[in-house]
């Protein structure tokens, strides 16, 4: 683990990351947010891109035989923790760790368009996909027509996509998709199953890391706040109930985070293999997903009015946290995959499905 600025450990899963990594990464975040301006709600900021490029964080865990910069999983949950941190949307995530990603799996070149990616329903529609207007390219995943189990891939330009545009509740792209399925045959490759089940844990992952980094800060926040602002005489921390509030914060907000990095844990040292990733994954969503409640909650009644002006950055990570806890999957959804597998278990298999 590290400590990052605000003086909390920093999400270093999996293995070590270099300490003067991450420090290059909150400084180059720190320098496109300065202030109090509000992040940038809709569209994508080229020159910024373009700047991430050339310090190889566009594609950093991409294989240097094709231009990315050979890191792992550990090193892009410090870098998106960080771009959470300092309130930069990007699709870092989307672009990296999922669309070329799955290009380099599937035996695809991959170049330096930026890319998003999702999975089209029969009728050849997908809503909520991530910055697809930002787009060069988007990464579509379908099922064969064919009836086989198989599914199929396609490297898709996006102006050859009818694209609806739509945003979340922080003004981030999640756009409608449309397209003919049969069209996109020609020049697509044929994908196990498997693989679509690893990008749709990648996908929810990168969501808990997310949601976690912004728990976070939204601690620090408050603690900042009840530690500085004083009534009565003494500071707000010193009140016994703002104590339990800020207490159940750090509760809420540690548990999501040693779901999170449990999972992805295993899923850098099994490499994505281990027959208890999906569970983790699971757990790891449904534990970011109700604390994301409580830490919301208690945090803005800790602040006050304050917490909800344009000029507070307490909202930037609180409606940020609600809105990715709903992708990719609801705290219902993960609810009901944690129940399953634990009904699934049996009485025997409980413990061991919950300790190993």
């Amino acid at each position: 683990m590290t400590i990052s600025e605000t003086g909390h450990q920093a999400e270093s899963v999996g293995t070590a990351v270099d300490a003067d990594l991450i420090d290059m990464m909150d400084a180059v975040f720190a320098a496109q947010r300065t202030g109090h301006e509000a992040p940038a709600t809709v569209g994508h900021d080229a020159e910024s891109w373009s700047r991430l490029d050339e310090l190889g964080l566009v594609r950093l865990t991409g294989s240097t035989e094709h231009g990315g910069s050979g890191a792992g999983w550990a090193e892009a949950a410090e870098l998106i923790s960080a771009a959470v941190r300092h309130g930069v949307r990007a699709p870092l995530a989307e672009h990296d760790l999922l669309a070329c990603w799955l290009l380099e799996a599937a035996g695809l070149p991959c170049d330096e368009t930026l890319r998003t990616v999702c999975i089209l329903d029969a009728d050849g529609t997908a809503t909520g996909v991530p910055w697809a207007r930002a787009a060069g390219r988007i990464v579509v995943v379908f099922g064969d027509t064919d009836g086989g189990s198989e599914y199929r891939l396609a490297d898709i330009d996006a102006a050859r996509l009818t694209i609806t545009p739509a945003t979340n509740m922080i003004g981030e792209p999640r756009d409608s998709i449309a397209t003919d399925i049969g069209a996109l045959h020609a020049g697509s490759r044929a994908i196990d199953r498997a693989l679509v089940d690893q990008l749709r844990r990648k996908s929810a992952l990168v969501r808990s890391i997310q949601i976690c980094a912004a728990l976070d800060s939204a601690l620090d926040l408050t603690i900042e706040h009840t530690s500085s602002r004083v009534q009565f005489g003494r500071s707000l921390s010193k009140f016994q109930a703002i104590q339990h509030m800020v207490a159940d914060i750090a509760a809420e907000a540690a548990l999501a985070r040693a779901a999170t990095e449990a999972a992805v844990n295993v899923a850098i040292t099994s490499d994505w293999t281990a027959d208890n990733l999906g569970f983790l994954v699971a757990v790891a969503r449904s534990c970011a997903g109700h604390a994301a409640s409580v830490v919301v909650r208690n945090a803005h009644q800790a602040h006050g009015a304050i917490g909800t002006t344009v000029e507070h950055r307490l909202h930037e990570y609180t409606r940020a946290a609600l809105a990715w806890r709903s992708e990719y999957g609801s705290v219902t959804y993960w609810d009901r995959v944690v129940t399953q597998a634990a009904v699934a278990a049996g009485a025997a298999g409980l413990w061991p499905l919950i300790a190993d």
